[in-house]
């Protein structure tokens, strides 16, 4: 549910008074039903909205429903309506929380500036399901329930008992002491302990979570930026990866970068092609990579990534063979 159509909606009933869900509906360009259910999310979210029945009926909110709020300019305004359409809250469990928030202030700014940040609101679209190549967004769903759970053990500094699911393996219960909780790129994911060794869980994965009450061995402070750089080094430098030396069209440079996980090092050579000593994921990942840069990049090692790319060639060529 988007905060910035619940700003709308609760705007709409301020401004002109009692509206049917019709009315709000073509307002809003959605359907009845979702204006319903918007209605339901805010009065559970504490926005005294009410329905009056009869011919003449429809939503209206409380005469009285207005606070004060001083001190915010237009910018700061509009960066609280933005902040609800991010998905960093819903993934932490705190979709609901953000949106009634920000319900709250934007209905206690000054009228010039309500009406202005809200109207701004509408000119901004914050991560749409697709890209402008037409593929689809497919972002992390949790479960409030697990992030609450989750999020509870986090600022209590409780340990924390979740079944987890790691890739390829059967779920498991693990007993952790939970340091922060990150979100990137749609998926988010809880730092942990577990004994004395660093562990980093996808909240997705998380299938239960259970708060103790036995005090998490932690720290009462912590640098969460630069526990998050640690471990992002420490995945793209270790476990099974696959390192590759390939020569490319410097034009591509970036492109290539953008798919691997780290450049170990880099060189011009006499022709201007660099020379690049990157690391993959795994062999399936360098494999895939290289073959976007098939026209623009030629792997110099390791020589079964050669034979792959040259297997894949042979067969495209076969394929496509122009008519005699």
């Amino acid at each position: 549910m988007r905060a910035d159509r619940l700003v709308s909606l609760v705007l709409l009933l301020r401004q002109r008074g009692r509206m049917t869900a019709e009315t709000l509906a073509r307002e809003l360009e959605v359907s009845t039903r979702t204006v319903l259910r918007d209605i339901e999310a805010l009065s559970a979210a504490g926005v005294p909205v009410y329905a009056e029945r009869g011919r003449h009926g429809g939503f209206a909110l409380l005469p009285d429903f207005q606070t004060a709020l001083t001190g915010l300019n237009h910018d700061e305004a509009l960066a609280l309506v933005v902040a609800g359409s991010r998905r960093g809250a819903q993934l932490f469990g705190l979709g609901s929380a953000l949106a009634s928030a920000v319900l709250k202030v934007v209905d206690a700014l000054p009228e010039g500036l309500r009406d202005t940040a809200a109207g701004a609101a509408q000119r901004l679209l914050i991560d749409p399901e697709t890209d402008l190549l037409s593929r689809r967004v497919a972002p992390e769903e949790v479960s409030d329930s697990i992030a609450a759970e989750v999020r509870r053990a986090v600022f209590a500094g409780h340990k924390l008992r979740i079944y987890y699911e790691a890739v390829g393996r059967s779920p498991q219960w693990r007993t952790v002491d939970p340091i922060g909780l990150v979100t990137v790129r749609d998926q988010g994911y809880l730092l942990a302990k577990r004994g004395t060794e660093d562990r980093t869980y996808r909240l997705s994965r998380v299938l239960a979570a259970e708060e103790l009450d036995e005090p998490a061995q932690r720290s009462d402070t912590v640098d969460l930026d630069r526990a998050w750089r640690e471990r992002n080094v420490r995945f793209r430098t270790g476990g099974d990866n696959t390192a590759v030396v390939v020569r490319v069209d410097p034009a591509r440079r970036e492109h290539l970068v953008a798919t691997a996980l780290a450049v170990r090092s880099e060189e011009t050579d006499e022709d201007g092609r660099l020379r690049l000593h990157v690391v993959f994921q795994d062999a399936r990942h360098a494999e895939w990579a290289l073959w976007q840069h098939a026209m623009y990049a030629e792997v110099e090692a390791p020589q079964w990534l050669r034979t792959s790319l040259h297997h894949r060639a042979t067969v495209i060529a076969a394929r496509y063979v122009p008519p005699a």
